[in-house]
């Protein structure tokens, strides 16, 4: 009957609802529940993922097999799926920072839904299908899923444990050991993320502060920590007063730092040379191509040969040439600065490619100018001159070696010769009576060139090296030693505990909804500030304030 029916699906229904609503409320409202903050684990596994989408972005794409993301970013390109796929792990990052601030165990369960059901739906169907490889033949698609799930475990305990009550200061500022110093420093370095991470903070947090006034509170606190981290460093290893300071810290500290500061100085060389001569890749001519012209006419010959006809230096005729040009010690500077692997000869044909096209008043000027008077300028252009030894073009044209002047430059003979309607010109090595008179060799010396990996670094060149990196990093090692003298009371703090303690009890007043004291601390924090004298008595060390309790 139609009663039975009805009471026979609500039975059904409520024993799948009731469980269903046992197991969210007892996630979301449990009693007994001990508040943990595993966030900064979770922002670890992120980023972890993160580095590997940009270094494996390979694996997730069906014609990316054999890409290189680096190469691709430097001929600025942008595959759209890997734009898409660091996006949406950079706004997940963001989605989980704001409700870790606005403690949101309903919105962090409904996002842990959605994450978990979306990366298993593109993961094990969608990801296949694109790159048409099983799941299990994905060794990078595996590894980023392995730190998923650990991500998705974490994220499960936070969940079940629910958000801390109360959010005080950055994570790695906790201890104030050298570890957590330097990860801090580091954290500090990373370009835009102390920024977003502050401004993040101030838009999902409840705060009476302006932005201005926050990044001003944080930017105390950021500094009060390293000092903190200092004196804590000062009491494990302290200095005897009068005594000078060991051999160890001074050869150690100071001369890592002239170490350091004479590499940036002597970079630029050092980086051209090693690449020139150990990791340089050798840059053979593929093509080589010689126009002659007379005046501004229509040139007389051109003649291009392609890599058949251009021959590598062995290792004879390298100690061939050096023997030549023992005896100049200007030609053998040059000469060392090149292997024989780095040096080809072209063998020029004598006749022209193409026929000689002019038209018949410009033909009678060019015989009237050549019997006249007036000198005639001949251009021979490989694209340049055409000696016997040039240097292979590292801009628009090769160059005649100079150093090679005496023995480089040949004497040779231009002859026009017709068959029928066309004409066109040969050139010939003059006084030769061999059969090679018609072949012109031309020696070409090719400076090796960098690997990609190093190119964007080796395109700017000595200058540019110097311009753009030494002077760059020589401006930021500069603010470590000019301009102390104005931070000295704001560093030079011999105990910080109060304002330490101050910077807490804002970050504590803040989380616990006590705005207006809030307000009244920053004020105090900021009269402190500005208060030579104030400061002076609330930084003393223990010993100074019993004394003058006393």
């Amino acid at each position: 009957c139609p009663s039975a029916l009805d009471h026979f699906l609500k039975s059904k229904i409520q024993s799948v609802y009731k469980p269903a609503q046992g197991f969210f409320r007892d996630i979301l409202h449990s009693e007994y529940r001990a508040a943990t903050d595993v966030y900064a684990l979770m922002f670890l596994t992120d980023v972890i993922d993160f580095i590997i989408i940009v270094f494996g972005f390979w694996a997730f794409g069906k014609h990316s097999a054999a890409a290189d993301i680096a190469s691709t970013l430097s001929e600025d390109q942008v595959p759209e799926a890997f734009l898409v796929m660091l996006l949406i792990q950079f706004s997940t990052m963001i989605i989980d920072r704001a409700l870790y601030l606005r403690k949101a165990v309903m919105g962090k369960l409904i996002f842990q839904v959605i994450l978990v059901f979306g990366i298993h739906l593109w993961m094990f169907f969608i990801l296949p299908a694109v790159t048409e490889r099983m799941f299990n033949q994905n060794f990078v698609a595996q590894l980023w899923y392995f730190v998923k799930c650990i991500y998705f475990g974490l994220s499960a305990y936070q969940i079940r444990c629910g958000y801390p009550t109360r959010i005080l200061g950055n994570f790695l500022t906790k201890k104030y050991n050298h570890l957590n110093l330097f990860l801090f420093q580091g954290f500090r370095l990373v370009p835009f993320l102390v920024e977003l991470r502050a401004v993040m903070d101030w838009v999902w947090t409840d705060t009476t502060l302006s932005l201005s006034n926050w990044m001003c509170v944080e930017d105390i606190y950021a500094n009060i920590f390293i000092i903190k981290c200092s004196r804590e460093t000062e009491k494990k290893y302290p200095q005897p007063k009068g005594q000078k300071k060991k051999k160890i810290v001074k050869y150690g500290m100071g001369g890592l730092i002239i170490f350091f500061l004479i590499c940036i100085i002597w970079f630029p060389l050092l980086f051209i040379s090693l690449v020139r001569s150990v990791v340089g890749v050798v840059n053979h001519p593929i093509d080589v191509t010689v126009t002659v012209k007379l005046g501004g006419y229509e040139p007389l010959f051109t003649m291009s040969v392609q890599q058949q006809y251009i021959k590598p230096f062995s290792e004879d005729e390298y100690d061939q040439l050096t023997k030549e040009f023992e005896d100049n010690a200007v030609a053998m500077q040059f000469i060392i600065l090149y292997s024989y692997e780095d040096i080809v000869t072209a063998m020029i044909e004598g006749s022209s490619g193409s026929v000689w096209r002019i038209s018949p008043p410009s033909r009678q000027e060019v015989i009237k100018e050549l019997l006249g008077p007036v000198d005639l300028t001949l251009r021979l252009l490989v694209p340049s001159m055409f000696p016997k030894y040039i240097r292979a073009p590292n801009g628009a044209e090769a160059k005649p070696v100079g150093q090679l002047h005496e023995a480089g430059y040949m004497d040779i003979t231009l002859s026009l010769n017709s068959s029928g309607n066309q004409e066109w010109w040969d050139i010939a090595i003059a006084n030769c009576d061999s059969s090679q008179c018609g072949v012109l060799p031309m020696v070409i010396f090719s400076d090796k060139v960098s690997p990609p990996s190093l190119g964007f670094l080796a395109g700017y060149g000595i200058m540019g090296l110097y311009v753009s990196v030494v002077l760059v990093i020589g401006k930021f090692v500069r603010g470590f030693f000019s301009e102390i003298s104005h931070s000295i009371m704001f560093e030079e703090l011999p105990c910080v505990d109060r304002i330490l303690k101050l910077c807490t009890d804002i970050f504590l007043v803040r989380e616990t909804g006590e705005l207006e004291l809030e307000e009244e601390l920053y004020s105090k924090l900021i009269f402190l500030y500005r208060s030579p004298e104030t400061m002076i008595k609330w930084t003393r060390d223990i010993i100074s304030q019993h004394r003058d309790g006393q």
